[in-house]
């Protein structure tokens, strides 16, 4: 393996005393892959503020002010992340989901799809619509 150059040593990262991380697999298992910008900024977000078990709780004001986000970017990011299965979202709490692939006797997460009785965009009810589904 390469040696790789430490450029500025004075200011060497540590592992703070607070917990955070980001799972490298994100990347590795192209997880990242194709999410939008508003995506990849609200995953950091939550990764950075979530507890041992991923979850957190911040108001879609606080994280749209926080990443520069209106309400339907926030809506849209949100969405995203939910449908590629790296979080999950109930009013008003969010959990990072682990990127651990299911066991085969776990039960499989719902196929991306339409959210029944939850909150859709105007876009998702469109889309059904076209393609004939409820």
């Amino acid at each position: 393996m390469r040696t790789k150059p430490i450029l500025c040593p004075e200011r060497l990262r540590r592992v703070p005393r607070q917990f955070s991380w980001i799972d490298h697999r994100l990347v590795r298992d192209r997880h990242i892959q194709g999410r939008s910008s508003p995506a990849l900024a609200l995953y950091l977000l939550l990764c950075t503020v979530a507890d041992a078990q991923g979850a957190s709780y911040y108001s879609d004001g606080a994280v749209g002010t926080l990443l520069s986000l209106s309400a339907a970017q926030m809506h849209e990011a949100r969405s995203e992340l939910i449908d590629a299965g790296l979080i999950a979202y109930r009013r008003p709490f969010y959990q990072v989901l682990s990127l651990e692939p299911l066991s085969s006797g776990a039960p499989a997460a719902p196929a991306p799809g339409p959210r029944v009785g939850g909150v859709r965009s105007a876009g998702e009810i469109l889309r059904s619509m076209l393609e004939g589904r409820p």
